[in-house]
């Protein structure tokens, strides 16, 4: 019998040291042979005679010392070997064992079928398990060996990619590996207890192979090859199921699991197959037994280790969801944990469990009953951490819901609760939970069982028909059954208000139709004249029809209430917030969601967002929504936007549709159905919607001037034809299509029809017939146009100027209504003169600003002109005497001189718009004077407000032109955005400042504090304006941060929620800029707002939001100190809040802390109020929760030093407060003991009577009280309870004297009135104050 073989540490310890005896018949290495020293001839045959003797002899040859020698020899040396000899060895070990495998069970039956000698059979068993247990061991020997190689030699990228490049014959590594794991896999499928006589394998056999499995796996290079790792998880499968090896590899598991976070997926992968291979969940069931007992304070100190067990749970909870679902027990109080990681697990096993673990039908009805009850307990613990304290783990209940959703797992009877929960998740602080909360909603539109459309109305219609359907077939039942409009006897919906599954599922099962094939039938059936509705079945099939229509009314409800939100998010600073929105809107309009569309408007202007995600997102949802159409339903589509849309949409509309032009999306197709439009060639075509297609037309224009071109006669005749008048603002969208047209376009037009285009913009500028509403914005564009492609623009407009002024001021008249008008006499003015002068004042205004524009064009054109000559002079296009005289202009100074020359005439003519030029004035200059004295004509203004609004912008106006001009009327436009009574008026001055701030920088300066104010106007208009202009100049550094900006701050809490908004954008842009200015603006704005009228919330609100501007570390611990240093200075309790309450909102450090603690002294004297006291102890707390050990001492003692400070202060300010009262009393006593000497006998006597007893009682009076002590007496009782002080005073200095309330009895009224009034003349002489305070009488005892 040969030596039998055992499973050594390592391969080396077969090797027996030198006089160590062999005791103990195991199998050893006696003779090894250095394969490395061998030639490669001898070695090559070396190897083939080892695998002649494996192939020729019995298969358990290899337990021939001789052979098992040689072998180990050629094992020992295997990475020496080269490719050819490896392929020879390993294919040899591998036949023998895989012919071995089968013979296994051969033998068995050969054992049973004969009887041999029992020792026979017994010695052949025992070669068998020997070879078996030799050709494991060395061709798992040779894997380990071979994989130790091509770590270290960091090769495997190297055999991988040759892969294909050798021939078949060649050393292939993976191939091989994976074939040797397979055979060691499928071996202990066999039968091995007949090999080792026991059911289960021998311990040392199971103990290599598995530990030796478990070290493949953290090579993550292996598990790339799918065979390499089936056959790792076939072996870890079989040993800790079939062979009962739990324990250990659970063990291992989690070991590895912890360790490597590439392992999870495979390590479930072995854990599935050993259920599904052998029936049997033992090594699921350890392992979550194994999870389930770990204390949840360990998840929090290993977090990597954390994630890896939560995706292993995830994992397992996907392959082996009802062996999971029946130990989730054991998993549920780790949601208690403070581990989100583990949580986020949780939450995706439970979603798993609940698409995976109850899907079969089959079972009895309680098995069935119980499975409900479970998956309702799920599905509630979901609902339920929707409110999970870590945003992590709400996100991820979020997203379980959309894959549940996805996998229509969720019934209708709860669609709406997780509905609702999304709605609400929508509010959440974190960025990612709204994220979530959106990408849920989407998914829930998307898989609604509904149907394709959500209208409230449409399902509201459906439903009252179904109602009464319901009504007819149940007349007797239907007042008990209906219950706020659902079935309640029929057990359809639970306890909870939701469907049971089991119920509502067999009757809609029942239904011919599903909800969502059958509602769009419906609506046709119901809008039909024909009032009848489709039967769909019996009464119970009617009453699960009821329900959902009801539930999909309140989904569509839910949806369409969340618009104002979702209006909200979309102007969120997080570019997913607003991606997600528009995404969400996409989908709500897709399926006609109440708000939707209205909602999708507002997205218009993001298109003007710097960031270009969002810019991309609005572009797209734009492009999906109104372009990807046909060519007319595009050109209708963008026409009913250009109609629909206000200003700020307009501008917008423009800019996308440019871009969409630049770029080829709105294709020639749409271009030409606007043409259509346009020209009436589309029947049904408005007015309205031909200004439309022209409005785009103009769009499209400013990024391709040519489309205007072909369709100019079409332009003029028709945008100022007889369609002009059926639409008023076709005439001004018309002159912005002349101003688009390009340079081409101009001169063809002005060679063809100029005189023409010229005689109709005088006539609509001139003529009357157009409304004032839109007579201002057509004449405004008319007199653009003018400037825009006139040759000489100041020719025409000096008559329009000139036509306008006529019909104000005609015939003689004229100057005698001037002067009246200016002198005050506006009686003479009637209503049509009023409009007439309004509408001159715009002309003469509105033409000296375009000529303004006109001239600073004229000049860029030769500064061009001059620059492109010098560029060609450089480029030597010129010859070399020009070149030379040139470079003699510039050493001169000419070059320098023809430029300041250039300017001259530029400001001259600027300023002989309005000024004129020496004593001449010119026509518009001649305007200038009086509109000034009309502006000063308070009087006039009020009567005629449009006629203010329009003098006040001609001010402006010349204002901004002529800098003269300007500073004489300052004090008047100042005086008159103060006062004037119309916000339209203010508004216009408002903005008219910030512009004027621009061009006069140095005359505004002055007026700074003046420009803050208009944030105080009552008007929200005024308000909002003033917001925008100050940020325009703030921002753009036009106008510096002075101590006014505390007016800005108050906006932050405006009442107008667009005003607070502006405010808060303005200080985050602010917030921006070089070091952040916040930082130095907060101490003096908090002073400021510390002495405004500013309630406190609000003032907190302001401060809090200032602060959170301010982000880095070193200017929160330089406020520290400066907000401290601000106690020193100041006396008020008021201030002393402020300050304590700024400092409880920074963000402290370490350092910060201890500037605070080396401040003390600054701030000591105001820990004495309570209020200071707590915001100083918020800030211990929030040091408490970062600080290190030792500054965690020092906040300790910092905190008793507070205390004790806070007590000491208290006590002396009641001690301060007891002697002043104390001090006060003694100075009223003695007033009233020397008065009371003064009176009289009898009333003193009366009043010593109450003193007798030494008792202290309150004064009791029935009757009329005539006497003089008893009413001196009274008054003070009513003065001393209703002032609260005490009415005692003991152990005074003296020791011996004590004050007593007086104790009054009445003896009578029998009292002269001569006495009386003596006694009144006689206390004539105290003071008012001084009987107020007389309560008690001194008397020493």
């Amino acid at each position: 019998m040969a030596p039998h073989f055992v499973f050594p540490q390592n391969l080396q310890a077969l090797e027996r040291d030198e006089g160590e005896e062999y005791q103990d018949n195991r199998l050893f290495v006696r003779n090894p042979i250095d394969v490395a020293s061998l030639r490669p001839s001898e070695l090559e045959e070396f190897v083939k005679g080892v695998s002649f003797d494996l192939s020729d002899k019995e298969l358990f040859c290899i337990e021939e010392q001789d052979v098992f020698d040689r072998v180990y020899s050629l094992a020992r040396g295997f990475s020496t070997l080269t490719p050819t000899c490896k392929c020879i060895l390993v294919e040899s070990l591998r036949s023998n064992l895989s012919v071995l495998l089968p013979n296994v069970d051969s033998l068995m039956r050969v054992s049973q079928g004969q009887d041999d000698d029992e020792n026979v059979m017994l010695d052949r068993v025992s070669s068998y398990r020997n070879a078996f247990k030799i050709y494991t061991f060395f061709l798992l020997q040779i894997i380990l060996t071979e994989e130790s190689n091509l770590g270290s030699s960091n090769n495997q990228k190297v055999t991988a990619s040759s892969r294909k490049k050798q021939p078949v014959n060649s050393w292939n590594w993976e191939l091989h590996r994976g074939r040797m794991l397979n055979l060691i896999a499928n071996s202990l499928e066999i039968n091995l207890a007949m090999l080792f006589g026991s059911a289960d394998p021998d311990e040392n056999y199971l103990s290599f192979i598995v530990k030796n499995a478990f070290s493949m796996f953290e090579n993550a290079m292996l598990l790339k090859d799918s065979e390499t790792k089936d056959a790792l998880c076939h072996i870890i499968g079989a040993c800790a199921t079939k062979y009962h090896y739990t324990e250990q590899s659970s063990a291992s598991i989690m070991h590895l699991i912890h360790k490597y976070d590439f392992v999870v997926t495979h390590m479930a992968e072995a854990v599935a197959f050993a259920e599904k291979k052998y029936a049997d969940g033992t090594l699921a069931s350890s392992l979550i037994r194994e999870i389930g007992r770990t204390n949840p304070k360990t998840f929090v100190k290993d977090t990597a280790g954390a994630e890896n067990i939560g995706r292993f749970l995830v994992e397992l909870a996907d392959r082996l969801p009802k062996l999971m679902s029946t130990n989730i027990g054991l998993l549920i109080p780790h949601f208690g944990g403070e581990s989100y990681k583990i949580r986020n697990a949780l939450v995706g096993v439970l979603g798993k469990l609940v698409a995976k673990a109850f899907k079969d039908v089959e079972g009895e009805v309680s098995s069935k009953s119980v499975r409900l009850r479970t998956k309702q307990a799920m599905l509630e613990i979901l609902l339920e951490r929707s409110r999970d304290v870590s945003a992590y783990t709400r996100s991820r209940v979020l997203q379980v819901w959309a894959e549940l959703c996805e996998e229509h797992s969720v019934s209708i009877g709860l669609w709406n609760e997780v509905a609702a929960v999304a709605a609400g998740r929508l509010e959440d602080k974190s960025a990612f939970v709204r994220k979530s909360a959106l990408n849920l909603l989407i998914v829930m539109l998307q898989h609604n069982p509904f149907g394709p459309q959500l209208r409230i109305a449409s399902f509201q219609a459906t439903l009252e028909q179904y109602k009464k359907k319901l009504n007819d077939l149940e007349p007797d039942k239907s007042s008990e059954a209906m219950k706020d409009g659902v079935p309640s006897d029929n057990n359809l919906f639970n306890g909870d208000g939701e469907v049971d599954n089991v119920n509502s599922e067999e009757l809609i099962n029942h239904q011919p139709e599903s909800l969502t094939d059958s509602l769009p039938h419906m609506e046709q059936e119901i809008a039909s004249k024909d009032s009848s509705v489709p039967d769909v079945g019996n009464l119970e099939q009617t009453r699960a029809l009821v329900a959902s229509l009801e539930a999909g009314l309140k989904f569509s409800e839910c949806i369409s209430a969340t618009m104002p939100t979702l209006l909200q998010l979309m102007a969120s600073s997080s570019a997913t917030d607003v991606e997600n929105t528009i995404l969400l809107l996409m989908r709500c309009r897709q399926f006609q969601i109440d708000g939707a569309e209205a909602c999708l408007r507002k997205m218009l202007p993001l298109v003007f967002s710097q960031d270009k995600s969002i810019y991309e997102a609005v572009e797209n949802a734009f492009v999906t929504i109104y372009i990807r159409k046909s060519p007319v339903e595009t050109a209708k589509n963008l026409l009913n936007l250009a109609i629909e849309s206000n200003v700020g949409d307009q501008a917008a509309l423009e800019f996308i549709v440019g871009a969409l032009v630049s770029k080829g999306d709105i294709s020639s197709g749409a271009i030409s159905a606007l043409w259509d439009f346009f020209c009436f060639n589309v029947n049904g075509t408005t007015a309205e919607q031909s200004r439309g297609a022209l409005a785009i037309l103009c769009m499209a224009a400013k990024s391709s001037s040519a489309i205007l071109g072909s369709h100019l006669q079409d332009i003029i005749d028709i945008g100022f034809g007889r369609w002009a008048k059926v639409e008023p603002l076709l005439a001004r969208t018309a002159c912005i299509a002349i101003q688009r047209l390009s340079e081409e376009d101009k001169k063809r037009l002005l060679l063809s029809i100029g005189s023409r285009i010229f005689g109709i913009l005088e006539s609509l500028i001139t003529s009357f017939g157009l409304p004032d509403n839109i007579w201002y914005a057509a004449a405004d564009k008319a007199i653009a146009a003018v400037y825009t492609i006139h040759p000489t623009p100041e020719n025409l407009a000096s008559d329009l100027v000139k036509k306008s002024l006529s019909s104000v001021f005609d015939g003689s008249r004229g100057d005698s209504l001037q002067n009246d008008i200016v002198s005050g006499k506006f009686n003479v003015l009637s209503t049509v003169q009023v409009a007439k002068l309004s509408r001159y004042l715009f002309v003469a205004s509105h033409v000296a600003m375009n000529q303004l524009v006109y001239i600073e064009s004229c000049v860029r054109k030769i500064q061009k002109q001059k620059g492109n000559k010098q560029k060609m002079d450089s480029e030597g296009t010129a010859d070399a005497e020009r070149q030379k005289d040139n470079s003699i202009n510039a050493e001169l100074g000419l070059a320098a001189s023809e430029d300041a020359a250039l300017d001259t005439l530029a400001e001259r003519a600027e300023k002989e718009i309005v000024s004129g030029s020496f004593s001449e004035k010119n026509l518009i200059g001649e305007c200038a004077p009086f509109l000034s004295k009309l502006c000063r004509n308070f009087s006039l203004m009020q009567q005629y407000p449009v006629l203010q609004a329009s003098a006040m912008l001609a001010l402006c106006r010349f204002m901004i032109i002529d800098a003269k001009f300007c500073d004489e009327n300052l004090q008047l436009l100042f005086t008159v955005v103060e006062n004037a009574p119309s916000e339209i008026v203010r508004s216009n001055c408002t903005i008219a400042l910030g512009d004027l701030a621009v061009r006069f920088p140095n005359l505004l300066e002055p007026w700074t504090e003046n420009m803050y104010a208009r944030l105080r106007d009552p008007s929200a208009s005024v308000r909002k304006n003033a917001v925008l202009v100050l940020s325009h100049l703030i921002l753009n550094d036009m106008m510096k941060v002075k101590g006014y900006i505390n007016e800005m701050a108050v906006r932050v809490e405006d009442h107008d929620e667009r005003i607070s908004n502006l405010a808060k954008l303005f200080f985050h842009e602010l917030s921006k800029k070089g070091s952040n200015p916040i930082y130095n603006l907060l101490p003096d704005i908090l002073g400021r707002l510390s002495t405004q009228d500013l309630q406190k919330g609000s003032f907190c609100n302001v401060m809090q939001f200032l602060i959170g501007s301010i982000k880095k570390d070193k200017q929160m611990e330089s406020l520290v100190e400066k907000l401290c240093n601000r106690f020193s200075g100041v006396t008020d309790v008021l201030h002393w809040e402020n300050i304590s309450y700024c400092l409880s909102q920074l963000s402290f450090t370490e350092k910060g802390v201890k500037k605070l603690i080396e401040s003390f002294k600054t701030y000591e004297h105001a820990l004495s109020e309570d209020s200071v006291m707590e915001h100083f102890r918020n800030i211990i707390n929030k040091g408490k929760k970062f600080a290190k050990p030792e500054l965690k001492v020092c906040i300790e003692e910092f905190e008793e030093k507070l205390n004790k400070f806070h007590v000491e202060k208290k006590e002396q300010e009641v001690t301060a407060r007891n002697a002043e009262i104390h001090s006060q009393k003694v100075g009223n006593i003695k007033g009233f003991v020397m008065a009371g000497n003064d009176g009289e006998e009898s009333a003193e006597s009366n009043i010593e009577e109450g003193f007798s007893d030494g008792e202290v009682t309150n004064t009791s009076m029935e009757g009329e009280t005539e006497s003089l002590g008893v009413q001196s007496v009274s008054k003070v009782v009513e003065s001393e309870e209703s002032s609260g002080a005490s009415s005692e005073v003991t152990e005074q200095e003296e020791g011996e004297t004590e004050i007593q309330s007086t104790k009054v009895v009445r003896k009578g009224v029998s009292r002269s009135r001569s006495k009386k009034s003596q006694v009144k003349d006689k206390m004539g002489d105290l003071s008012a104050t001084t009987e107020r305070n007389i309560r008690p009488k001194k008397k020493v005892a």
